[in-house]
């Protein structure tokens, strides 16, 4: 299984990824990023992305679904970003962070990899 690290390297290498980050949603801390610029501070984007998660954890909540977040899309003008909280027993309160170039990136192929980093990553 591979450690925070390695799979923040395999994010940043999926084509398009500007920054990735591992979040925990309790606190709002970024427990590993890479990537990011002046313009993409990944310690802030991790504790107000926090807070769309907990948001939709909230509105599922209320309206009593029965349902998991597999991820959550946020559409910018020339950024996609990605929210995937870990389902795993070791990841549980953790969220995989990554902002794509919309220019660069395959939305379809960098949600099918985010997904395959996240079985496999052990924190």
């Amino acid at each position: 299984m591979p450690n925070m690290d390695i799979s923040l390297k395999e994010m940043l290498a999926i084509d398009g990824a500007l920054g990735a980050a591992v979040v925990d949603y309790g606190s709002g801390m970024a427990l590993g990023t890479l990537g990011g610029s002046k313009q993409l501070d990944l310690q802030i984007a991790a504790a107000a992305n926090t807070e769309v998660v907990k948001a939709k954890l909230r509105a599922i909540e209320a309206l009593q679904l029965k349902e998991g977040i597999e991820d959550i899309l946020i559409t910018l003008s020339t950024q996609y970003h990605l929210l995937r909280p870990m389902t795993g027993r070791s990841g549980n309160g953790l969220f995989l962070y990554l902002a794509l170039d919309r220019g660069r990136a395959n939305l379809a192929m960098a949600r099918h990899r985010l997904r395959a980093i996240e079985a496999r990553l052990e924190v």
